[in-house]
């Protein structure tokens, strides 16, 4: 099993200031440590259950970039973009740019959105939840069809774009990693199934997770797609530095389940601190399983 870093707290000592030297000393340490991938949150604002709304918060793809140039093996995304937050042509591009300048190592983590106040708060539009899975099928279509040869219009029921050129092409073919972040059974996993190449579920226990896999498997059978070649990943908040060898029990039942990868937070105040333990102390056993 692979590890992933999913970085989300920006409440650290001495921030401003400080934000990109230790947001980069933990990249530089995940990337020569063997982790799969680093991602961050699309969020404005903190989450509120998480922390405070006025709790700091860096603008998600900015930061990518940042990471991209500190960094050589990982995959980059965020975990996920809101589909609200930006026009599915500009998103395109932006995830392009990330590709490219990465050397082929964007995802395009994506969902419906959900954080209402920041919506609000920002002039965002924020429509029903119905709406916003339609806007997300599109927007997978959109993202498709401008990494793919067919420059031509596209025509959906709320987005309209005459032309969908995309220069210089992504260097990952036929185009950017994509994960479908969530967990609900009637669309986010029929949206896997249907567009993704990975999913990312909450992982409350074991039993859980194994009756999402087999809603999403069956989504497969439904599309014709074979199951085996999504990449399955979960997120895990209990830290695995307080106790390894039982995090490793527990991650040995995800692993039997098919579980590819785990994401997990680093640990404020010292996020540098603690991804220096984690790769040196759980990487390589975690690997084993």
């Amino acid at each position: 099993m692979r590890l992933g870093i999913h970085f989300m707290n920006f409440t650290l000592p001495g921030q401003p200031a400080t934000l990109a030297g230790i947001l980069g000393d933990t990249a530089r340490i995940a990337d020569d440590g063997g982790c799969s991938s680093f991602t961050l949150m699309d969020h404005w604002f903190q989450m509120e259950q998480f922390g405070d709304a006025h709790d700091p918060m860096l603008e998600g793809y900015t930061s990518l970039g940042y990471v991209a140039g500190l960094t050589e093996k990982m995959r980059l995304g965020l975990l996920v973009t809101g589909v609200t937050y930006r026009h599915p042509g500009l998103l395109a591009k932006t995830v392009t740019t990330l590709d490219v300048l990465s050397g082929g190592r964007a995802m395009l983590g994506i969902g419906a959105a959900w954080y209402e106040r920041e919506h609000l708060a920002l002039g965002v539009p924020y429509p029903s939840m119905k709406e916003r899975f339609l806007r997300l099928e599109e927007t997978l279509q959109i993202c498709k069809q401008m990494w793919s040869p067919d420059e031509g219009p596209y025509d959906g029921t709320y987005y309209q774009l005459a032309e969908t050129i995309c220069s210089p092409p992504p260097i990952q073919q036929p185009g950017p990693f994509i994960m479908i972040g969530g967990s609900g059974e009637q669309k986010t996993l029929k949206l896997v199934a249907r567009y993704g190449d990975a999913c990312n579920l909450f992982a409350p226990d074991p039993s859980f997770v194994e009756h999402k896999l087999d809603v999403l498997r069956g989504h497969c059978d439904d599309e014709g797609r074979d199951y085996a070649t999504i990449e399955k990943t979960i997120i895990y908040g209990p830290d695995p530095l307080e106790d390894v060898d039982a995090f490793l029990a527990v991650m040995e039942t995800y692993a039997a389940l098919g579980i590819d990868e785990v994401k997990i937070a680093p640990k404020a105040p010292d996020p540098v601190g603690w991804m220096s333990r984690m790769v040196s102390d759980v990487v390589p056993r975690l690997a084993a399983l």
